[in-house]
């Protein structure tokens, strides 16, 4: 089986809009450009503000258990079906979840394997 990752990353702000311009700059001649999937947050404390505990560990959850639904997921991580909503909705707002419906469930799913953290010095 192939290991499957996302990329998260740390630009700050200018970084980030200077990629956009030279992918953009690329387009325009062109040129072939490589499509590349990620997350990426201005600072490490913007990531640490996202990425909590307790949403790694749902999608760890989501990874490994599988869980039917928001309420399936909420018991198997002995946490508050709201709170645990509320995380879901956020994970997958910022890609790192997608929700799949099945018999009336709503089930949340992870299409990778591993999370890879990139920070630009």
């Amino acid at each position: 089986m192939r290991v499957k990752k996302i990329k998260i990353g740390i630009k700050d702000l200018k970084t980030a809009l200077e990629d956009f311009v030279k992918t953009g700059e690329a387009i325009e001649r062109g040129e072939k450009v490589k499509k590349e999937s990620g997350v990426y947050f201005t600072s490490f404390v913007a990531f640490r503000k996202v990425l909590t505990p307790k949403r790694l560990e749902l999608l760890h959850t989501i990874k490994t258990r599988k869980p039917s639904s928001i309420h399936e997921l909420a018991r198997m991580a002995k946490r508050d079906v709201k709170n645990v909503a509320d995380d879901v909705k956020y994970l997958e707002q910022i890609g790192l979840i997608e929700k799949k419906e099945t018999d009336h469930k709503t089930a949340p799913v992870t299409k990778y394997d591993r999370i890879a953290l990139e920070i630009a010095v």
